[in-house]
């Protein structure tokens, strides 16, 4: 499938899949994005304690490398899982500008360790921060009790309906400790009952630029 690197709205940079019509990240703005549905809506609910996350869907690695930069002001100690089947190129890693949008040059070779660490292996990126990429499908996973938080970023339902069922959420709530969260973009219908289903408490978020609404699910 061709990708090419674009640039959003907000000036930093996603890849988009032009058979799918569909990107990484929000047109409206990658970093506002990451910032407003992961962050603000589900790491800032965490502070000065121990946090294991996981990531449905690494991608760029620009949710993984801002949550660094978030933790640190948070004071949390960061075990960090991101899931990624089709792993992205070092040439399109090399074209992404997060660096330069997010002011992080002193942080730029942490960026770089995320994407050039072996995959299956935990890594110490930081005292305070490990990273462990897994490339595996989405229904391959099986944690059960692991997760305090769980970014949910697959590709859209629109052209990957297969990532947003309640077979998947099941396995979602199941890798979550108790009053564990789960974050994402989406706020279709089909995916919040999916998500009460399987026994979430789902709430509805305002969304990030150019979405109206999110989702934040709670494990109970």
């Amino acid at each position: 499938m061709e990708r090419k690197v674009i640039v959003t709205a907000d000036g930093s940079s996603t890849i988009h899949l032009s058979e799918w019509d569909e990107n990484y990240h929000s047109k409206h703005g990658a970093i506002q994005e990451a910032k407003h549905v992961f962050i603000k809506s589900g790491l800032s609910l965490f502070s000065n304690t121990e946090i294991s996350i996981l990531e449905i869907g690494f991608g760029t690695g620009l949710n993984s490398f801002i949550t660094f930069l978030e933790a640190k002001k948070l004071h949390l100690k960061t075990d960090y899982v991101g899931v990624e089947a089709y792993p992205v190129s070092e040439e399109e890693i090399g074209c992404l500008n997060y660096i330069e949008q997010l002011e992080a040059t002193e942080f730029e070779s942490v960026f770089n360790r995320m994407h050039q660490q072996k995959w299956e292996i935990k890594n110490e990126i930081s005292p305070d921060f490990s990273l462990t990429k897994r490339q595996q499908f989405f229904n391959e996973i099986d944690d059960v009790n692991t997760f305090n938080l769980i970014y949910f970023d697959a590709f859209g339902a629109r052209v990957q309906p297969e990532l947003w069922t309640e077979e998947i959420f099941q396995k979602m709530y199941n890798s979550l400790k108790t009053d564990g969260i789960l974050v994402t973009y989406s706020a279709k219908g089909s995916v919040r009952r999916a998500l009460q289903t399987v026994g979430f408490l789902v709430e509805k978020l305002p969304g990030p630029p150019g979405k109206r609404e999110m989702l934040r699910a709670t494990k109970k």
